[in-house]
């Protein structure tokens, strides 16, 4: 009888504990979004550090981070709950019971199951230790360390068979202390003592501190994504209309180039000239005055800009003349407050979602340097990455940029030589002038919207499609009371025609497949149609581009 009840207050005795007790992740409350806090200390950085999540102190200061993929939090509302979090989130890790009794020397190959270690003494990390999951991506694995802790060089965490970042916690009474070119895996939570990782350390994790300062030097720290993360999607990507089949556009002044600059979409000005385009460089339509079109796009133009200026920021970038610098950002809205010098490289991160957009506001001008690059990673693609820009824009020599770039009132002074722009560069007002550049149109461009050309009047576009040509060419005649009394007429260069067509039907496919490669220009011709004062008015005109 006596054994039946001691079992019975044992049983009640174990479920009575929190759920942490059987390898639970405690629950990390706000704390989750910072990168690195301290509860009561100073939070410093030495060298350039990439840093994703939050960053901050609730009882001193954040200092010399630079641009920081998140958001800083000192002494304010945001920090006075992460300390209360993070003391919940120690407790429960503090009280989980143990399951396995480690030597104080972690790593050198050996591979652990999931659980909770304890060590009774200081420990340290040597070489590499394999965290194995054996296929069950929800296992935790927890180490309780009752003294400081510190890793040799180049010493890492490996997570294998579905173990993840976020279900790896170390609770360290006592100074944690990572060497140069540490990979470190996991939330760290140092209880009244500091953390200092070193140069070239990378942490898949949180470094959070209850009472004790965080110093970090040149390192590359990131949270980590699953476990109930929410998925970044980003903010709704603008409604681009008409400008989505522009790939270098002005609202209001010259679009100019010189050198061998090859497009792919089209090009024009609403008010000015478009010149210096080699039409056989260009797959797509080159508007050497304003038309129809081009004032269709002007108007969608300022929309675009309208709705990325009012798009509220998610994190605030504080240090513009130091974009780039291999930073990474993930899908948000960032502000840039002032004129933005990027150098070096910016790395773009979609976190494995295709569809995460990326918007980057500017308050001022852009300029680059040499060989800046933009680099998409982990699924980002250059169609949902868009540049809003008050002011002018240059991109230096030989970088490689991506995505839509909405210039308002400022000139796309200088996209320079050997530049590739993966996207557009659109300015509601300003000069565009490129030189021996390589510019590619994004996907959201419907082809049926490539070469749209006007008649004067909105109501009477015909669409040609695709130009330059092949073994075919399409024509799309967008007012159907047109059909029938639209004469095409197609010339060679020496002005013989070598296409003489009614159009009778609303699509026009015709077979070019004989036209030789070269340019070619057309005329659309409406006769006897009401109220047009005089028959055989030519109502549209262009360059054509066979490419056999």
């Amino acid at each position: 009888m006596k054994n039946l009840l001691l079992s019975f207050l044992v049983s009640v005795a174990l479920f009575s504990f929190p759920e942490v007790i059987f390898g639970q992740a405690p629950n990390l409350g706000t704390s989750a979004n910072f990168v690195l806090f301290s509860t009561n200390g100073a939070v410093s950085n030495t060298g350039i550090s990439q840093l994703t999540g939050n960053v901050g102190t609730n009882s001193g200061s954040s200092t010399a981070f630079g641009n920081v993929n998140g958001v800083m939090h000192d002494n304010d509302a945001a920090s006075a709950k992460c300390a209360a979090d993070l003391l919940v989130a120690y407790n429960q890790l503090n009280s989980a019971i143990p399951t396995f009794f480690p030597a104080p020397l972690l790593g050198n190959g050996v591979t652990l199951v999931a659980g909770i270690y304890s060590i009774a003494s200081t420990a340290s990390l040597n070489l590499d230790l394999t965290l194995d999951a054996k296929g069950n991506s929800n296992a935790v694995f927890i180490f309780q360390i009752k003294g400081a802790f510190s890793t040799s060089a180049s010493s890492s965490i490996k997570l294998v068979n579905g173990a993840m970042a976020c279900n790896v916690f170390w609770k360290v009474e006592g100074l944690v202390d990572m060497a140069s070119g540490t990979s470190m895996k996991g939330t760290i939570i140092a209880n009244n003592a500091a953390i200092v990782m070193n140069t070239g350390c990378t942490l898949e994790g949180r470094a959070l501190s209850t009472a004790g300062a965080i110093t970090v030097d040149g390192v590359l720290a990131y949270t980590p994504i699953g476990c109930g993360s929410p998925t970044l999607t980003g903010p709704v990507a603008p409604d681009l209309a008409s400008t989505a089949c522009y790939i270098l556009f002005s609202g209001n002044g010259s679009v100019t180039n010189t050198g061998i600059t090859t497009v792919k979409g089209d090009v024009g000005t609403n008010v000015g000239l478009t010149t210096g385009f080699d039409a056989l460089k260009v797959s797509g339509t080159i508007h050497p005055i304003p038309d129809a079109s081009t004032a269709k796009c002007a108007v969608d133009l300022v929309k675009v800009y309208t709705y990325l200026n009012t798009l509220t920021y998610d994190i605030e970038l504080l240090y513009p003349v130091q974009f780039g610098n291999d930073l990474v950002l993930t899908p948000h809205t960032y502000l840039l407050n002032a004129a933005t010098v990027f150098t070096g490289k910016l790395y773009l991160n979609a976190q494995g979602n295709s569809n995460a957009v990326f918007v980057i506001k500017i308050k001022g001008a852009l300029s680059t340097s040499t060989y800046s690059e933009v680099i998409l990673t982990n699924g980002a693609q250059s169609k949902n990455v868009y540049w809003m820009i008050e002011g002018a824009v240059s991109i230096n020599n030989y970088s490689v940029f991506r995505g839509t770039i909405i210039c308002h009132d400022g000139a796309l002074g200088a996209i320079n030589t050997g530049v590739t722009l993966d996207g557009r560069a659109l300015t509601t007002s300003g000069s565009l002038t490129t030189n021996s550049v390589t510019s590619t149109l994004l996907s959201n461009c419907a082809p049926t919207a490539i070469a749209t050309l006007g008649m004067g009047n909105a109501n009477k576009a015909v669409d040609i499609y695709p130009n330059p040509f092949t073994t075919s060419i399409n024509f799309m005649i967008n007012d159907a009371s047109q059909m029938n009394n639209c004469e095409l007429k197609i010339y060679n260069i020496l002005g013989v025609v070598v296409i003489d067509k009614i159009l009778t039907t609303r699509l026009t496919s015709l077979e070019t497949s004989k036209l030789p490669s070269g340019i070619y220009l057309y005329k659309l011709v409406l006769s006897g149609v009401e109220g047009v004062n005089s028959n055989n008015k030519t109502i549209q005109s262009g360059k054509l581009i066979s490419r056999q």
